[in-house]
């Protein structure tokens, strides 16, 4: 894996937010692992960024066990890795990783709008509607950066209406890492023009509960999305 120049760990002070107002639901590390995974996640804390122990203790004002505690866990996540001179340093996207989560993205959400085109009920699409004009409402005024979170929104809606609990675990299980895809994606309007086109047209063979269908074009939106994505890295390397 390639990892870029490092970092400075200053950055440390800008990406992660205060330890304020705890929440007795979870552990100090459960907490520093969601901070420290949405900074990589949302592109705070770039690829090759270096993280010690001892300097994120120190910018939140806790102890090193559980800074350790969640450093770990995100080893195991594959955000991060072990570095020769000591530390970790936040892991980039490589191809290997991206064919591998399109590939098992395209076969889980696939399913799921099949699912959801034979059970959903009367109501259930209005919140996918909605979801779609905000979209288009973004890229009008050319507020791109709102879009990643608007899309996740309407897939997460989508496979809740599978009525599977265990399919969407699954899915979620990959959930941070589709939405490092879905940043890169949508950085271009015009992919997300087409994106948004995409979830009008799935949405219409789900209304006519067309399984098969909303199968197909899912699979066919997830394989474009690769596409996109596998270019943007290939550039990185020329």
């Amino acid at each position: 894996m390639r990892i870029k120049p490092l970092q400075p760990e200053a950055n440390l002070k800008i990406a992660l937010r205060p330890m304020r107002g705890l929440s007795a639901r979870k552990s100090l590390g459960e907490l520093v692992y969601d901070n420290l995974r949405q900074a990589i996640v949302r592109g705070d804390l770039a690829p090759g960024t270096r993280l010690v122990e001892s300097r994120i203790a120190g910018a939140q004002g806790i102890s090193r066990t559980p800074v350790r505690e969640a450093i770990h866990k995100l080893e195991r996540e594959r955000f991060i890795e072990r570095l020769p001179r000591g530390g970790f340093g936040v892991l980039g996207l490589n191809r290997q990783d991206i064919v591998e989560t399109f590939g098992i993205r395209s076969v889980l959400e696939g399913y799921a709008a099949r699912l959801a085109a034979i059970n959903y009920q009367a109501d259930d699409l209005k919140p996918l509607e909605a979801k779609i004009d905000e979209f288009e409402r973004l890229l009008r005024r050319n507020r791109l950066r709102g879009l990643p979170d608007v899309n996740t929104q309407f897939h997460d809606l989508l496979y809740a209406l599978s009525r599977s609990p265990r399919l969407v675990g699954m899915i979620d299980a990959l959930r941070d890492h589709i939405f490092r895809f879905r940043q890169i994606i949508l950085r271009n309007a015009h992919q997300a023009w087409v994106s948004n086109d995409d979830h009008r047209l799935i949405l219409e063979h789900i209304r006519r509960r067309d399984a098969e269908g909303a199968e197909r074009l899912v699979r066919e939106h997830i394989v474009r999305g690769q596409a996109m994505v596998l270019k943007t890295f290939d550039r990185t390397l020329e």
